[in-house]
């Protein structure tokens, strides 16, 4: 029979605490799917005498998560500190390097230093795995890496953070300001100790660059991601989306193109009816293009213990079971530095402007998107806003890009009767 599969666990938060469960307490389901007895012999957190509603006698007890990773009863490090530097990347080269396997849900160290890490784990040998860090307990890295592997990828997009999606679907639900549902999520544990990796996109960015990694064939870039936080998202937009047949969601969208990789994170509108236009909530949901599969929908919960936990033993049980994958599908030396490209692939957009409430107005308006060759596809005017001297206009574009928008925008500008910036919005078709 095979040795045990020995696990030091560095980490002992909500996942940290949710994994422990799951060893302790399925242990003969792990062992009948795994073919091998799955065991912790360490652990290592901050404190020590927490109390995390889970027993932690049986193990040894380490400090310093460095030294967990060296020690010679840990067969794979189980990184669930977070953080993309410090003692989390410590931890993780000192497991590569030793030639240990390592499973982490750490996006952010990834999106920072995946290819150096997925170097090291080959040049030692080592197996590094990360389906915890996108989309909780969705399999989406399985998906891409082994399920879809003989398709050529045309477009990864999803909604990937559910605390945004919350904040969104709440606002629209009960009709709250942006202010009053951030206030809600906040107040129910949702964001994260700094709220801006969360309604900024950068939580969802480390996510979406990993995904264009595994999709592409591509270096990790996650500084090459558009971002657009959801904090210009107002409720008239949402109500006017609606109105509309769309809804806003913070949409993460990567395509390789001949101009290059396109990767954005930013609030779009998408059709009411499609799978990601019902998202409620907390949930995330991935949408997978290939050339021979057509479009395939992943949704589930993005977060939590269970979800995220689930995801990490997945990880555990493929490495017990003897599967050796590289980190981003395909050899690190094959991963190609792709080329930047802002998202240039021609698409509707909604517009929302704050107009002056005056004759030919309007004309100028349309002047200028005609002129930078954006044409109109909807137009509508409401009544006065609570400034007298100005009404709210939404429109709704044809097919345009977004540089021939910003030109637009910019023409707009020297107008005059454009009130404050506009809000743009790409709609996506689903």
């Amino acid at each position: 029979m095979s040795e045990p599969l020995r696990l030091g666990i560095a980490g002992l938060g909500t996942v940290g605490a949710g994994v422990v469960k799951i060893v302790q307490q399925k242990a003969d389901l792990l062992q009948t799917r795994s073919g091998r007895k799955i065991v912790i012999s360490a652990v290592s957190a901050r404190n020590r005498d927490k109390d995390r509603g889970v027993s932690l006698a049986d193990y040894a007890w380490e400090d310093d998560p460095v030294a967990l990773a060296k020690r010679d009863d840990v067969d794979l490090l189980v990184e669930l500190m977070g953080g993309s530097d410090g003692p989390a990347k410590a931890a993780t080269e000192a497991a590569l390097k030793a030639g240990k396997d390592v499973v982490t849900a750490n996006k952010a160290l990834l999106a920072h230093h995946g290819q150096a890490l997925a170097e090291l784990a080959e040049s030692t040998g080592a197996v590094l795995r990360f389906e915890a860090a996108v989309a909780g307990g969705i399999p989406v890295i399985k998906a891409l890496t082994e399920g879809l592997a003989a398709n050529r990828i045309t477009r990864v997009m999803g909604v990937m953070n559910g605390t945004c999606n919350y904040i969104l679907t709440r606002m629209e639900g009960a009709g709250l300001s942006y202010q009053e549902a951030f206030a809600e999520a906040d107040g129910l544990g949702y964001l994260e100790a700094d709220p801006e990796l969360d309604v900024g996109g950068i939580d969802a960015g480390h996510k979406l660059s990993l995904l264009s990694s595994i999709a592409f064939g591509t270096q990790v870039a996650f500084d090459a991601v558009e971002l657009e936080g959801i904090g210009r998202v107002s409720i008239d937009d949402i109500r006017q989306a609606a109105d509309m047949g769309y809804r806003i969601k913070l949409l993460g969208v990567c395509r390789l193109t001949e101009r290059g990789l396109e990767q954005s994170m930013a609030p779009s509108l998408v059709p009411a009816t499609s799978p990601l236009g019902q998202l409620e909530g907390g949930t995330n949901m991935v949408v997978i293009e290939g050339d021979d599969v057509g479009q395939i929908v992943l949704r589930g919960a993005g977060a939590g213990e269970g979800p995220t936990a689930s995801a990490v033993m997945g990880d555990v049980m493929d490495i017990a079971r003897g599967t050796r994958l590289s980190t981003f599908g395909a050899p690190a030396s094959a991963l190609v530095a792709a080329t930047s490209a802002q998202a240039t692939t021609p698409a509707p957009y909604y517009l929302r402007m704050a107009l002056a409430d005056r004759p030919g107005a309007l004309a100028k308006v349309a002047a200028a998107l005609g002129e930078a060759g954006v044409s109109i596809n909807r137009l509508r005017q409401y009544g006065q806003s609570t400034t007298a001297d100005t009404a709210p206009v939404l429109i709704v574009t044809h097919k345009t890009t977004r540089a021939a928008l910003d030109s637009a925008l910019a023409a707009m500008a020297e107008t005059g009767v454009v009130h404050g910036s506009p809000v743009a919005l790409r709609i996506e078709a689903v």
